[in-house]
């Protein structure tokens, strides 16, 4: 079986496209090679880490990378989690698949700290249903 190589990107590379890489590499298991970029990346977000750690997945080893063209070439599936990074993005071969989620950015929300938690734990969630819909499909 040969595994899928799946890139997240966003932006930072700190929040959705991290949570992403963890979900990913928890649900998929050994079928696909996971990865994240940034277009502009910021570091891991400690609240991401936070909310990911409560769902039982660690992502705290995780890294905030650039991204890297000969894997973005060579993917067979590239999501962006953000506008910017949609936008932004290199062009891709027309053989990878790219698909765009566009999440709102829980490091933008405002609010006391439980609502600012909220907003992290609504991406993550949201993040994880489409990663379960997105294995299904793949």
């Amino acid at each position: 079986m040969t595994r899928k190589k799946v890139l997240f990107l966003c932006t930072g590379n700190s929040c959705r496209s991290q949570m992403a890489e963890g979900w990913a590499k928890a649900l998929a298991g050994d079928k696909w090679e996971v990865h994240s970029a940034g277009t502009n990346p910021a570091g891991v977000n400690p609240l991401a880490v936070q909310v990911m750690a409560e769902a039982g997945v660690d992502i705290s080893s995780q890294t905030s990378k650039p991204i890297d063209l000969d894997l973005l070439n060579t993917a067979d599936l590239v999501v962006t989690l953000c506008g910017d990074a949609a936008e932004s993005c290199p062009v891709t071969p027309p053989v990878v698949r790219h698909l765009h989620w566009p999440l709102a950015d829980p490091a933008k929300a405002t609010g006391t700290g439980e609502e600012i938690l909220a907003a992290f734990r609504a991406a993550r969630d949201e993040i994880k249903q489409r990663l379960a819909k997105l294995l299904l499909e793949l």
